[in-house]
């Protein structure tokens, strides 16, 4: 049996693999990783795990202690010019984010046609995938929460603690900051979508995962795929290399 962690700034997803299978799925907190230790021993024996992480060094060094002390193998996923049957096109190909690399894998092994893979938590990606297997480039926009964080921080005017909701004309400032921050992310994701169809004989389809995901999924025009763990998907894909 296999572990596989997606080590976010706000949870950690977990996978337990076996023979090309999900035994069990779930989450937690970030800033609760001690936990992991109890839940790689309840698993034992477990032959690896493999852990892309984008929460800091602290919380890899915690990880990496938790796996010690369990006596189980580690190996941190970081991404490459080639793997999972996804080519990376980045300047600099181990600059990109290992999430991102991981769920780029995840959505081709899902999908043959081309995508713009969105992952939408702390931060939103959006990634262009032809059908081939290419990484084209791709986006990074501030997420949902953090917008309206922005806002509060930033403004003396628009201080709102109170949670808006979309609507088409907004006569609220709650409802006017909500819709914005959806408005904002669903926009640049279709225009890189549109981009990408350029480019593109097949039609554009969109794999959606993160928290915040379901609050854009309405407001997406294309076809839809909606995936809860996408980066599990594609650490699943790079155990089997």
């Amino acid at each position: 049996m296999q572990l596989a962690l997606d080590i976010g700034n706000s949870r950690i997803k977990w996978g337990l693999r076996k023979k090309n299978h999900w035994q069990g799925l779930g989450a937690l907190p970030t800033a609760s990783w001690p936990m992991l230790e109890s839940l790689l021993h309840e698993h034992l024996p477990l032959t690896q795990v493999l852990a892309a992480q984008v929460a800091g060094p602290e919380v890899a060094a915690g990880v990496s202690l938790c796996c010690k002390n369990a006596g189980v193998p580690l190996r941190w996923v970081h991404a490459e010019a080639q793997a999972g049957g996804v080519t990376n096109r980045y300047e600099s190909p181990q600059q990109l984010g290992p999430d991102r690399w991981a769920a780029l894998i995840g959505a081709h092994a899902l999908t043959d046609q081309p995508a713009v893979v969105v992952c939408a938590g702390t931060a939103t990606t959006a990634d262009a995938l032809s059908a081939g297997g290419e990484f084209l480039g791709g986006i990074i926009l501030p997420g949902l929460s953090l917008m309206a964080q922005a806002l509060r921080t930033g403004t003396a005017g628009l201080t709102t603690e109170v949670c808006g909701h979309f609507t088409s004309f907004p006569r609220s400032t709650a409802d006017a900051i909500a819709t914005g921050q959806i408005l904002a992310t669903v926009g640049a994701i279709e225009r890189l979508a549109q981009t990408l169809q350029s480019q593109q004989s097949r039609p554009v389809v969109c794999i959606l995962s993160g928290g915040h995901g379901p609050l854009l999924l309405p407001h997406l025009e294309r076809p839809v795929v909606s995936v809860e763990y996408l980066v599990l998907e594609g650490l699943a894909r790079l155990m089997l290399d």
